[in-house]
């Protein structure tokens, strides 16, 4: 008595039981439903994406360091980037402001946004003089 080449096996996502198509044999790992199918590709996408973390970042330099001229700068820091650039070289700056935006995602969550006006703690009054240092301060309108 021979065993068929292929045996029904339980499919990968929703656990019931199918006979796999005889073209696939071991290759098939879930039911033929199409929701099944999009899950296994689903978890098999976000694996490879947690093992392979670094490929789009090194995608990313790579590409951005092929760039020749002025690379546009994702960072908003006020800098005038031609001196930057001039001073320090293309590949450096690309890859300060690459680290500076990993450093700015990781620590997001530190930074909270803080109000505009500074104001006293409850029951005291700030003079001039704590503010700027200086007496002039009283007569200044601005």
């Amino acid at each position: 008595m021979s065993r068929s080449p292929t045996r029904k096996r339980p499919c990968r996502v929703c656990k019931r039981w199918f006979i796999p198509n005889t073209r696939l044999k071991d290759r098939q790992k879930t039911c033929g439903d199409a929701q099944c199918q999009r899950e296994w590709h689903r978890r098999k996408c976000e694996q490879w994406n947690h093992n392979n973390a670094d490929y789009f970042k090194d995608n990313y330099l790579d590409k951005k360091l092929a760039v020749t001229g002025t690379p546009r700068s994702r960072l908003k820091t006020g800098l005038p980037l031609c001196y930057v650039q001039q001073l320090i070289g293309t590949p450096q700056l690309i890859i300060i402001e690459y680290l500076s935006q990993l450093l700015i995602g990781r620590c997001r969550h530190l930074i909270r946004p803080h109000p505009l006006v500074n104001e006293p703690p409850s029951g005291q009054q700030l003079t001039s003089e704590f503010l700027r240092g200086d007496t002039h301060s009283r007569n200044c309108n601005h």
